[in-house]
């Protein structure tokens, strides 16, 4: 039959939730007035179908109509559109991972669909959770990625502050299943504790002042009286909100590799010169100083080779003494010493260490290519003693940008821990440990001022971790381990010793 057959009419042929019923199917409690097109659906092709097959008809229905309504209204697709999952972190610095699916039928009869008491507990009820994710395209330029980022710390500092101060803070991510790279979106979780009704209200404020294009969705979450929890997505037209979508949350299984891992050499943890470069490049609009920063490295060769001299890099936390070790290898070897950021881009450190991960490391990653064409020019009179280089930039990139525990950073031999091949390599590397006691010890009374990332090994443990074990994992060259926390003439005579043990010539 081809005669038209409402929406309505379809919702209660097949025993679909009246308005004010909670048997969450989506589109629960919203019936539209427009009407599906003649030989959508008609209600005598029905009558032979089961409760099953009925309600099979009204998911079917609903997507056809959802499409349309797309059309009519204008509205995009969301910024978070399947296929798509989500990497939470929970506070016990493991993820949780899940997935949004549509169709209730789909998932009745799967275990996986049942709730995941780790989800339950931030997702669901008492209190309420709501999502905000940045969204960028898969194939987004150098300067989409620059500007998603800078929104994301925009909107965590603001919801650090006001009305969300009550609410618990969580990163959240949005990625494409299959390991694609830049397809990773950043964002968080906000869970209010109380669901006070000014919190939604303060978030819808809060995406009204983005000018961004796409804007960033508002998920709100919600669990019906099965204990199932569904995801609202929100979006804001013409000054008023609109739903956009609703999908039930569904677990789904953890990826051999952290979803943001596939993204690192695009955002952090940059192969080469140039795509550091371009990075600082699509800055310049808004920082000045990115373009003195560009100036200098533009004034370095592209290919500089080490000259006949030994080129040693000492890294450690801050407090391992290596400024000290460094200075003393120094004067010990007459060896000329570099430090990286190097003194000429030093005076602008603060001004890119207040930016997004991706700028700061940019900065820091062109910082070690002013830092090899010095050496380069030193290494032909002396040998050289670099505080600092590529493995410094790496590690605190890598342990930054992976949500999560010790678990979730890259595999040992992973790429993302080999040299970048057009930089200036160091004959040996020397990293300075000490035990998280001593350190802390050695920090007491310093009174000097902290990076954001410095402040972060002192606060939180698991991050400090990250570092150690990121900085263990380098290679071509690797780290040699050197035990800081006898005293300084046994640190020295002790570097001093695998110095010559490893390079010819002292």
């Amino acid at each position: 039959m081809n005669e038209v057959y409402s929406l309505r009419a379809a919702a209660r042929h097949a025993g679909a939730p009246r308005e004010g019923s909670h048997a969450g199917a989506p589109g629960e409690g919203w019936e539209p007035p427009w009407e599906l097109a003649p030989g959508d659906s008609a209600a005598g092709e029905d009558a032979h179908l089961g409760p099953r097959g009925r309600a099979f008809r009204f998911q079917l229905l609903l997507a056809r109509l959802s499409r349309r309504l797309r059309a009519r209204r204008g509205v995009c697709a969301p910024a978070m559109a399947p296929p798509r999952c989500f990497a939470l972190e929970l506070p016990d610095c493991t993820l949780a991972h899940f997935t949004l699916g549509a169709d209730v039928s789909s998932y009745t009869d799967a275990p996986s669909a049942r709730p995941d008491p780790g989800l339950a507990a931030l997702l669901g009820p008492p209190g309420r959770s709501y999502s905000l994710c940045v969204p960028v395209a898969l194939d987004a330029s150098c300067g989409a990625r620059v500007q998603a980022a800078r929104l994301h710390q925009r909107l965590l500092h603001q919801l650090r502050r006001g009305p969300f101060q009550r609410c618990q803070l969580h990163r959240l991510l949005c990625y494409c299943p299959g390991s694609l790279a830049g397809g990773a979106q950043h964002g968080f979780l906000l869970r209010d504790p109380s669901d006070g009704p000014d919190t939604r209200c303060a978030l819808l404020k809060l995406l009204g002042t983005c000018q961004e294009a796409p804007c960033p969705h508002l998920g709100e979450f919600e669990a019906d009286p099965q204990g199932q929890l569904w995801q609202r997505l929100w979006a804001l037209q013409d000054g008023g909100q609109l739903q956009v979508g609703r999908a039930r949350v569904v677990p789904t299984a953890e990826p051999l590799l952290h979803p943001v891992v596939p993204d690192l050499p695009n955002s952090v943890v940059f192969p080469n010169r140039e795509a550091a470069r371009a990075v600082l490049e699509a800055c310049t609009p808004f920082i000045t100083e990115a373009r003195a920063v560009l100036n200098l490295v533009d004034q370095c060769p592209r290919q500089v080779q080490k000259g006949k001299f030994q080129v040693i890099a000492i890294e450690g936390l801050d407090a391992t003494g290596k400024t000290t070790v460094t200075q003393s290898v120094s004067d010990e070897l007459q060896a000329a010493l570099l430090k990286s950021p190097p003194a000429c881009i030093g005076q602008w450190r603060k001004i890119f260490d207040d930016e997004p991960t991706i700028i700061r490391r940019a900065f820091y990653s062109l910082g070690n290519y002013i830092v090899a064409s010095e050496i380069a020019k030193e290494s032909t009179k002396s040998p050289v003693i670099v505080d600092r280089y590529w493995h410094s930039t790496a590690t605190y990139a890598i342990a930054t940008e992976v949500s999560g525990g010790l678990q979730h950073l890259p595999p040992a031999h992973h790429p993302v821990y080999q040299w970048p091949e057009d930089l200036l390599k160091p004959d040996l590397v020397l990293l300075l440990t000490v035990n998280p006691e001593e350190r802390a010890q050695r920090l007491e009374g310093r009174g000097l001022e902290k990076t954001r990332e410095e402040a972060e090994l002192e606060a939180n443990s698991v991050f400090r971790q990250k570092v150690e074990v990121s900085y263990r994992r380098m290679q071509n060259p690797g780290c040699l381990l050197v035990d800081a926390s006898p005293s300084r003439g046994e640190v020295l005579q002790t570097v001093l010793r695998l110095i010559r043990t490893h390079c010819n010539g002292f």
